[in-house]
């Protein structure tokens, strides 16, 4: 093409950044071509050249998408903590990077009073508090032991959690029973009907549905994640569609497994009544299908994205167990009665992990209705999926959107387009309240701190082969 061609030719802009200029040009009939750029996330520019000029990282990261994409997990069995995770007395775990008792949140300091009275390692409130002051109880991480847990997500020796496992890749992972909404454990809660409620939940549903599961044989969890996507679940703080399918399959295997009737039919009562139950398999799910992409050295995947109502952390697949965190945030959202931002607490628990692989947050548009209980409008589910594609390395075809013409949820969140683009990743969330034994205030969305994804682009950068 010549100069002459070039100067002949109609004028055309193409834009980035601030829309005014585009605007100013359009409006003198020239054609403008809007580029949705952003700069990088400042003071990344040296360490994101470094982990793009990797070798290894292009196929690093096909290879533990592929890992997340085959994971099939199923539920094989409801057990104890003790034996399912081998917790002994005065062992507890809890959602989120490591934090101790002196920089514990208000809901997970709630959750372990309420656990350590749940086991009888104290008989007051005051007597569990000074019991974990005095460094007695040992806390470590759900997701240090293949686990993870909702809100606060303590787990003690004597609750029940479900069991699932990984067919194609032979891992297991675990979660608590859901309790439903309210004044729960999870959300820092315990008071006497926290605790009755978590007895029976020890005494019977455990056991009937430990009973119920051997009976009927493996249930196959993805493919009920799958279903209610299309039905208006979107996997985190929406599983109405999700919990009434496990109860289909489950009941039968309830009512024919022996226990008493008063039991099964309370049980179905519980089950049907608490929209969230099946939450708490969704998580182990996702759990399975992030550990699987682990340790791929050069992969810049997050493979877990958690939260202790302190910190926010994420591990990234070629940086091993290593945490990235920075302060967790308070959500934005509706809130229950008279309760408000005041009463909040910073954002909590294993949750996110759901986003992390794909659902929840990151799968809005499939449940546009879900604005109704975090806040916004139905533009903005769907907004908020698609937004999520430009960070992600791939979309799952199990998991798929039928408003956006059944494209698959996008998945497997990557350090370098995060900070590439400056865009976070979406979490939609319960909210809990701040002061112990509160309970749940609201629910909303959030974001992680961008200093986590800075700070896992350095230590990627330091990973990296010389150049």
């Amino acid at each position: 093409m010549t100069e002459h061609d070039l100067l002949s030719r109609d004028p055309s802009v193409v834009t980035v950044g601030a829309a005014l200029f585009a605007d100013a040009l359009e409006a003198q009939a020239v054609p403008v071509t809007p580029v949705d750029w952003r700069p990088p996330l400042p003071g990344t520019d040296e360490a994101l050249a470094r982990v793009l000029a990797d070798p290894r990282r292009e196929d690093a990261n096909v290879r533990a998408v592929v890992r997340v994409l085959a994971s099939t997990p199923h539920l094989v069995d409801v057990r104890p903590a003790s034996e399912a995770l081998g917790l002994a007395p005065g062992q507890f775990r809890h959602a989120g990077p490591p934090v101790d008792w002196e920089r514990a949140s208000g809901p997970l300091r709630g959750a372990l009073i309420g656990a350590v009275l749940y086991e009888g390692l104290a008989d007051t409130p005051e007597a569990a508090q000074t019991y974990l002051e005095s460094g007695r109880a040992e806390l470590d991480p759900c997701h240090h032991h293949r686990a993870v847990g909702p809100m606060a997500g303590v787990v003690s020796p004597s609750m029940w959690m479900f069991e699932l496992l990984d067919t194609t890749h032979g891992t297991r992972a675990w979660c608590s029973l859901n309790e439903g909404l309210g004044k729960v454990l999870r959300y820092g809660a315990y008071g006497p009907e926290v605790l009755e409620r978590l007895g029976w939940m020890s005494d019977v549903l455990g056991p009937l549905l430990g009973a119920a599961v051997r009976a009927h044989g493996p249930v196959d969890i993805r493919t009920i994640i799958a279903q209610m996507l299309q039905m208006g679940d979107e996997g985190h703080n929406r599983n109405r569609a999700g919990t009434l399918m496990l109860l289909r399959d489950l009941a039968p295997a309830m009512i024919g497994c022996g226990a008493p009737s008063s039991d099964v039919a309370e049980a179905v009562r519980f089950i049907g009544g608490n929209e969230h139950f099946f939450l708490n398999l969704d998580m182990p799910a996702c759990k399975l299908a992030m550990d699987a992409a682990r340790d791929v050295p050069g992969s810049s995947l997050v493979v877990a994205m958690a939260r202790n109502g302190t910190d926010f952390g994420i591990q990234v697949s070629g940086t091993g167990d290593r945490w990235f965190t920075g302060p967790a945030a308070v959500p934005e959202g509706l809130y229950l009665g008279a309760y408000g931002p005041g009463d909040a607490n910073p954002d909590i628990g294993d949750s996110a992990i759901t986003e992390t692989a794909g659902i929840g947050g990151f799968a809005m548009a499939a449940a546009p209705a879900i604005v109704r209980f975090v806040g916004g409008q139905v533009d903005d589910a769907l907004a908020a999926t698609r937004r999520m594609y430009e960070i992600t390395l791939a979309e799952n075809p199990a998991y798929q959107v039928p408003v956006l013409g059944f494209r698959g949820t996008p998945t497997g969140i990557d350090v370098t387009r995060v900070v590439r683009t400056g865009i976070l990743p979406q979490i939609n969330t319960g909210i809990a309240g701040r002061v112990p034994g509160t309970g749940q205030v609201g629910a909303g969305l959030v974001t992680p701190p961008a200093v986590c994804f800075t700070a896992a682009i350095e230590a990627l950068a330091e990973a990296a082969p010389p150049l």
